[in-house]
């Protein structure tokens, strides 16, 4: 078998999985810092358009998807629809993304199991666990799917009970306490909060290449995920606000400084921190940190395997382990820059910078997909998004709109995110260009 081929073993149920899997951390943590910004009117209509970019960007996607099913997602549809440059932007965009969400969940399951264990630094259990669920990716990516399948339904479940205790304390006069603290600007700030509800749920097509008949499998996987996921948003949006206002899930009691732990804030509004109820929902969502942060390595690995076997990055990050069939060296390389991003300590500011990353790889992926209509009309496309040019042409006007409004809220991090792409762009310039 070449060494360059990735194994075919993924139903489309590991792929709704791994899509809600993908996702799921950003209902347990991070979304609630948007109340800060927004106040729940703020987030709110935030996440409204948020929630319609991803649900036409999503099927726009899934168009591509199913027609080129390759490991390196958007990389693959812009090389092929706007060519080789900008094709490498979006691989970048999409590897900065992919590379920088799982610091971000590394360090609040740190912080998380650091309150379980006080004596032990949060930075050695997210560095374990950067080891660990590396590990779990290179032995396989059917052990890894059904790893992740099993903890995403853990999840999903542990939000339904989370709503299911909260929602009975809910009021709807705590929805309009304070509602816009920072009048409509907060709209704005809220965006990169609002989009780390979904971020990464299109790493599902980073794996449509080890999917079984990956045409039908993409369909039925993203379609369910993003579904799933919007019903999830609303529910724990509402559930949790619901039970006191936005500012107790934002502000633990006597403190100024804004929390990575919604959830438990609000439950411990309605029950002791010493309920066996209020310990066993905070143990099962930890499973929900963990989801994401797995998911997110296993799609980020075909991200860079990919750039690697075209030859847009070093080759040897695109090589497969000779055994396992998996593209180890990526997997590699990603765990230890992401451990480098987890030392700085700026869990915010790591989030932002991925969310500038998912945000840059929306807008190429939908020039692309405009692109691809243009050049190859005869492409086979086993499915076509609905309502064209509307979905696709929508998901590009709000994702041209949030990353503006990211850089002026976000000046110095924009210019981080602008420089990482700069000098890798430089890079392949200078050295890898001539090769191809």
């Amino acid at each position: 078998m070449s060494e360059t081929q990735l194994k075919k073993v993924l139903s489309p149920l590991m792929l709704w999985g791994l899509g809600v899997g993908y996702v799921i951390s950003g209902m347990y943590f991070g979304w609630n810092l948007g109340l800060a910004e927004g106040g729940t009117y703020g987030l709110a209509i935030a996440t409204f358009f948020i929630i319609i970019m991803y649900f036409t960007f999503t099927f726009s996607y899934t168009e591509m998807a199913c027609a080129i099913p390759k490991a390196g997602g958007a990389f693959e549809y812009a090389n092929r629809g706007l060519g080789k440059h900008l094709g490498f932007i979006a691989g970048i965009a999409q590897n900065i993304e992919f590379v920088f969400a799982p610091p971000a969940i590394a360090a609040a399951i740190g912080a998380y199991l650091h309150l379980l264990y006080p004596s032990i630094d949060l930075m050695v259990f997210a560095i374990g666990a950067y080891l660990i669920f590396t590990m779990i990716n290179i032995l396989g990516v059917k052990i890894a799917a059904s790893f992740e399948l099993v903890i995403t339904v853990l999840a999903v479940i542990e939000l339904l009970i989370f709503a299911g205790v909260a929602l009975p304390e809910f009021e709807l006069s705590n929805l309009q306490l304070n509602p816009m603290p920072h009048g409509f600007s907060g709209v704005f700030a809220a965006i990169p909060f609002a989009i780390w509800f979904f971020l990464a749920i299109e790493g599902v097509a980073n794996v449509a290449e080890e999917a079984i008949n990956p045409q039908r499998s993409v369909l039925i996987g993203f379609g369910s995920a993003i579904l799933t996921l919007v019903v999830l948003c609303i529910l724990t949006f509402v559930s949790a606000v619901g039970v006191a206002g936005w500012e107790a899930v934002v502000y633990p009691e006597g403190s100024t400084v804004a929390s990575d732990s919604p959830l438990p804030l609000a439950l411990s509004k309605i029950i002791s921190s010493g309920h066996i109820l209020y310990k066993l929902l905070i143990g099962i969502g930890l499973l929900g940190l963990v989801a994401s942060f797995h998911g997110i390595i296993l799609a980020g690995g075909r991200a860079t395997f990919e750039f690697g076997r075209v030859g847009y990055a070093p080759q040897i990050l695109g090589k497969v382990h000779h055994k396992f069939r998996t593209p180890a060296n990526a997997l590699i390389v990603n765990m230890l820059v992401g451990i480098v991003a987890l030392f700085t300590g700026k869990t915010g500011e790591i989030i932002t910078i991925a969310c500038f990353g998912a945000l840059s790889l929306y807008i190429v992926s939908m020039v692309s997909f405009f692109a691809l209509r243009k050049k190859e009309p005869m492409m086979e496309r086993p499915f076509k998004v609905p309502m064209f040019p509307l979905f696709p042409l929508t998901a590009l006007v709000i994702a041209v709109i949030a990353i503006i409004a990211m850089a002026f809220f976000n000046p110095m991090i924009g210019l981080i995110f602008i420089s990482i792409v700069g000098l890798s762009y430089f890079y392949f310039l200078l050295f890898l260009n001539k090769k191809m």
